[in-house]
């Protein structure tokens, strides 16, 4: 019995010490908040106080894993995230019982099924689409999904590789985002999108202007198939993109251009663009420049400036023409933004997208100028109501973030991600392992792909693009629903067009 009672002491004296030691800390503990005077319920409430704090950062996780419901979460909720997860996995996403979603909600699209939809042998795949016909080398897409902006920098060099491998196997387009053009964006040999954003990186002089030489050495690179010059995204409408100075490596300040230690700020526009005038001429210059199609990133906020551009337009005539704009809306996302800019600044996709549709094709260019969409299209049905509504393309870019891992954890802006895409720590980075994840980007665009196919023979036509505002339904506050196309109806002139 003389080894229990000796054990028994040792507890005994290890539990005192446990004790005494958090009587200790709490004393300190005490002295500290009862003394300070930044946080007024420490100081009331000693020790306890600092409980709020811990739940409060707390809260976040628990609501994400435990109290929010699949469709509840913001800004992507469960059911989202869970079927990109799936797709990129290359399991089933079909579904048992019946649909969780609530589609009572006003604005819920709904398409409109065909009573004879096509027979197998009567629809095709997507057919392929010209983009810069006025461009010495023009660029034709198969596919109508491809991968937005992410700046290497903003995002990991695992998470470049990944992509750039994986846009190659399902053969979409990758656009490097404003922060240049890497080794990594590359190396999987898939078609590259070039951003020109408004700090210029990758194609600024030592001064930060617009480098000719520069360009041109890019548009010698094959793989770089369009430049795209960024006025604006919908996180940030107004403000250049921050890149934290804790993201910043020696490789990333080459690339860039810009200096280590220190947080780099692109300008809040081009300074050399004041108006519309000034805009087609830089997009005319860098298109004689590099001979490919040229066109520009905007978040709408209201119809009058693009009426504008597309008046100079047809007063300068069709080669003058961007050859796309991407429309983001102003719900997308970023790594570091103002609050008050995410959530009040720019329209939401779902306005954005209808306006800029109707404006380009009044302006007799629906067959020059394509539309890119942009903004939370993350799952078929967000993608197949954009094409409806008027897009020739969609880009997503927190898609295939949730299809490298991406967990939503909102640290994108700390350099801490826990699984290694907007890092640059490599003992976090090693979790995304290239060699796995780029076989999940791949599935998953073709999974969006494949089933928006689906949906667009499920309405009766033959392929996505032939999709029109018809073919959705739209709920209307008390419940029942109407045609997008009576909600938001096109002028005579414009539906001879597009018919």
């Amino acid at each position: 019995m003389g080894w229990a009672y000796y054990a028994l002491q040792v507890l005994a004296g290890a539990f005192a010490l446990v004790i005494g030691t958090l009587l200790m800390v709490s004393l300190v503990l005490f002295i500290i908040d009862r003394t300070q005077t930044g946080d007024a319920i420490r100081r009331n409430y000693p020790v306890i106080g600092r409980f709020r704090n811990i739940f409060t950062k707390l809260g976040e996780f628990f609501r994400q894993y435990f109290f929010a419901m699949d469709r509840e979460e913001m800004p992507f909720n469960r059911a989202q995230r869970d079927w990109v997860a799936r797709a990129g996995a290359g399991k089933s996403n079909t579904v048992a019982f019946g649909s969780t979603r609530n589609l009572s909600i006003p604005g819920t699209p709904i398409f409109v099924n065909a009573a004879f939809p096509p027979l197998e042998g009567q629809f095709a795949s997507t057919a392929p689409m010209k983009i810069g016909p006025f461009a010495r080398i023009p660029y034709v897409t198969s596919s109508f999904f491809h991968i937005s902006g992410m700046s290497y920098g903003a995002i990991s060099k695992p998470a470049v590789q990944a992509l750039s491998r994986g846009a190659a196997e399902a053969g979409i387009w990758l656009n490097t985002g404003e922060g240049g053009l890497s080794p990594y964006h590359l190396e999987g040999g898939c078609d590259i999108v070039y951003q020109i954003g408004t700090a210029k990186y990758g194609v600024r002089d030592a001064h930060g202007h617009l480098s000719d030489e520069k360009l041109a050495a890019l548009a010698a690179i094959p793989q770089v198939k369009m430049f795209e010059i960024k006025l604006s995204q919908g996180a940030k409408p107004g403000k250049g993109g921050i890149l934290p100075a804790a993201k910043i490596n020696e490789e990333i300040a080459r690339i860039r251009g810009i200096p280590l230690g220190e947080d780099s700020y692109s300008p809040n526009r081009h300074a050399e663009v004041g108006n519309w005038e000034d805009m087609l001429d830089m997009i005319g210059h860098v298109r004689k420049v590099t001979g490919k199609p040229v066109g520009f990133k905007a978040v709408v906020g209201g119809p009058e400036p693009f009426e504008q551009l597309f008046d100079l337009v047809r007063a300068r005539g069709a080669t003058s023409a961007p050859d796309f704009i991407t429309i983001d809306g102003g719900e997308g996302g970023t790594g570091a933004a103002p609050m008050p800019l995410i959530d009040l600044v720019g329209l939401p996709i779902r306005e954005a997208l209808l306006m800029m549709s109707d404006l380009r094709d009044a302006a007799g260019l629906h067959d020059r100028i394509r539309l890119v969409a942009s903004g939370k299209l993350v799952n078929p049905a967000d993608v197949a109501w954009a094409i409806a509504a008027g897009a020739d393309v969609v880009v997503s870019a927190r898609g295939f973030m949730f299809a490298l891992g991406c967990i939503q954890a909102l640290k994108c802006n700390r350099n801490t991600c826990p699984t290694g895409i907007t890092t640059h720590q490599p003992h976090l980075q090693k979790g995304l392992v290239v060699e796995e994840k780029y076989h999940r980007v791949a599935r998953y665009a073709r999974s969006v792909i494949s089933e928006v196919e689906t949906i667009a023979h499920s309405v009766g036509v033959s392929e996505p693009r032939q999709m029109r505002r018809r073919h959705v339904r739209l709920v209307l506050p008390d419940g029942s629903t109407r045609p997008m196309s009576q909600i938001y109806p096109r002028s005579d002139l414009v539906n001879e067009l597009v018919r």
